[in-house]
C-alpha cells in the first residue's frame, strides 16, 4: 500500500536508536515502526506494507531468532506478497538462510550498512510494485472475463490461474483434480472461455448424478426406437458439444462398462448413438474432473488405466480452501456482498471474532460450504456485522486438521511427477530417467513401488 504516492515501509525493530535512524534514512517511504511481533502483525493488517524490515532478535527473546522467525511466518501468512528483509546480528549465516528458506526476500546483518539496506529495500519495493501492478491488471482483465468467477490471490491459487492461462488454448485433454467444493467446474468454464472454442458450446454432464444405465444415452444420444419410450432421435451431450468443449464432471464415478466406449471415442473421435449403426465424427475438446483418487480406483479395477492416461494429458490440481491462506476472507467478503445485495440487508461486515473463526476453520466442504455458511449468516444476522452466532460453526471444529502424512504426500508427488514424465517421453524409460535425474534402475524401483505400469514406447529404452 502507498500513502500519498509513498510506499509504506514497516520497520520491526526494538532498538529505539535504530528506529530513529530508519525514520530519517528512508526519505521516500512512509515509515511505520513496530517493536515486537504483536505490534508488527497489527501494522501488517492495518497498512498492508509492500516491504518489511524485520529484526530477528525480538523481545521477549532478543538473544535468539525464534521470535523473529515466528513473526516472519505469520507476516507471510497474512500478506504472502509482502517482501520481508530480515535483519540479524548473528554472525552465523544459518539463521539468515533459515529465514530465506521460510520465505524472506533478503537479509542484512548488523551492524547495518544503511546504504546497503536501502539498496535492498528499494529493490524489494520495486519488485513488489511490479507484482502488484501485474495482479491489478489480471484482476481488471478477469473481472468480467473468463477467470472472473475465481476469487483469490494466494500463491497456491495464482499458480493454478497461471496454468489455466497457459493450457487453455491447446486441445490437450485436461483432468481437473480437487476435493468436492473446490471449484472444479469454474476452472473448466475458464479453460473453455480462454480457448479458441469459446464461441462454441461448453456442454457439461455429471457422471455421478445420472444412473449408469441412463448415462450412455445421455452422452451418446439414441435413435428412435432404440428402447421403449424412444419415440424420436435424441442428440447426446457429445453431439451438442460439437466444435466446443465437453466437460465430464466426476468421471471417477463413470461405470466401468461405459469407460471402454468413452475411450474409443477419445481415441478415434467417432461414436454411435444408442440403437444406431452409423459412425458419427465429432470435433470436441475433452475436460474431465474428479474428487476421487483415480490411482486407487485403477488398483481396485474400477477405473481403466488406459482411459486415465487418455484424459490426463495435463492435470490441474485445485488446492483445498484450507491451504489457500488469505483467500478465505476474500471469498467470505465476496459472498457477503453477493448475498446482502440479494437480501437487501444492512449487513456490512464481520466482527473480528467472526474473521478469526472463518480463518481457523478447516472447511471440509471447501468453497461450497463457505458460500452456504455466509448465505445462512446473512439471513440470520440481526445487526450490521456477522457474529460467531450467525456463522453457527462448532468451536471444537475450528481447529485446523493436522497435516497429511508426509510419506503419503511424498508418494503422491512422486507418482504425479513420474507419470507426467513418462507421458511426455512416450514411455521411453531411458529418456524419462534422464528427465527426472535418476538412474534407470532407480526409476524401475520407483515405478514398482508406486504401482506405475510400464507401457510400450515407440522408441528404444
Amino acid at each position: 500500500m502507498t500513502i500519498h504516492n509513498q510506499p509504506i515501509l514497516l520497520v520491526v525493530e526494538d532498538d529505539e536508536g535504530l528506529q530513529s535512524q530508519f525514520r530519517w534514512s528512508f526519505e521516500g517511504y512512509k515509515v511505520v515502526i513496530a517493536s515486537d511481533r504483536i505490534s508488527a502483525l497489527e501494522a501488517v493488517d492495518q497498512h498492508q506494507p509492500p516491504v518489511v524490515t524485520l529484526d530477528l532478535g525480538l523481545p521477549p527473546d532478543p538473544a535468539n531468532a525464534s521470535e523473529g522467525l515466528a513473526a516472519l511466518n505469520e507476516i507471510l501468512k497474512r500478506a504472502p506478497f509482502t517482501k520481508v528483509v530480515v535483519v540479524t546480528g548473528n554472525d552465523d549465516h544459518s539463521v539468515a538462510l533459515k529465514a530465506i528458506a521460510d520465505g524472506a526476500y533478503d537479509f542484512c546483518q548488523k551492524p547495518i550498512d544503511i546504504d546497503t539496506l536501502k539498496l535492498i529495500v528499494d529493490r524489494a519495493a520495486h519488485l513488489a510494485a511490479l507484482e502488484q501492478e501485474n495482479r491489478d491488471l489480471r484482476k481488471a482483465k478477469n473481472q468480467d472475463g473468463a477467470l472472473g468467477g475465481i476469487i483469490g490471490n494466494s500463491p497456491q491459487l495464482t499458480k493454478v490461474l497461471h496454468m489455466i492461462e497457459k493450457v487453455a488454448d491447446s486441445d490437450t485433454s485436461i483432468l481437473i483434480l480437487g476435493e468436492s467444493g473446490t471449484g472444479k467446474e469454474l476452472v473448466a468454464q475458464s479453460l473453455h472461455q480462454l480457448s479458441q472454442r469459446n464461441d462454441k458450446p461448453l456442454t457439461a454432464i455429471n457422471c455421478a448424478a445420472i444412473p449408469g444405465e441412463l448415462l450412455e444415452s445421455e452422452l451418446f444420444g439414441y435413435e428412435k426406437g432404440a428402447f421403449t419410450g424412444a419415440t424420436k432421435t435424441k442428440l447426446g451431450k457429445i453431439e451438442k458439444a460439437a466444435g466446443g468443449t465437453l466437460f465430464l464432471d466426476e468421471i471417477g464415478d463413470m461405470p466401468i462398462s461405459l469407460q471402454a466406449k468413452i475411450l474409443r471415442f477419445l481415441e478415434e473421435r467417432v461414436f454411435e448413438r444408442v440403437g444406431g449403426h452409423e459412425e458419427i465424427a465429432i470435433d470436441v475438446r475433452i475436460i474431465c474432473a474428479t474428487h476421487q483418487n483415480l490411482q486407487n480406483l485403477i488398483t481396485e479395477k474400477s477405473f481403466r488405466e488406459d482411459l486415465y492416461y487418455r484424459i490426463a494429458e495435463i492435470e490441474i490440481l485445485i488446492p483445498p480452501l484450507r491451504e489457500r491462506g488469505g483467500d478465505i476472507n476474500l471469498l467470505a467478503r465476496a459472498f457477503l456482498d453477493q448475498f446482502t445485495a440479494q437480501q437487501d440487508t444492512q449487513v456490512n461486515g464481520f466482527t473480528p471474532e467472526s474473521v478469526q473463526i472463518l480463518d481457523n476453520y478447516s472447511w471440509p466442504g471447501n468453497i461450497r460450504e463457505l458460500k452456504n455458511t455466509i448465505k445462512r449468516a446473512v439471513i440470520m444476522c440481526e445487526g450490521n456485522q456477522i457474529t460467531p452466532d450467525d456463522l453457527n460453526i462448532d468451536p471444537v471444529s475450528t481447529a485446523r486438521q493436522p497435516a497429511e502424512d508426509l510419506k503419503r504426500v511424498r508418494a503422491q508427488a512422486e507418482h504425479h511427477a513420474i507419470t507426467n514424465a513418462l507421458i511426455a517421453t512416450n514411455y521411453n524409460i531411458a529418456t524419462t530417467a534422464k528427465t527426472l535425474g535418476v538412474s534407470r534402475p532407480t526409476l524401475y524401483t520407483l515405478m514398482e513401488k508406486l504401482g506405475i505400469k510400464r507401457k510400450r514406447s515407440s522408441a528404444p529404452s
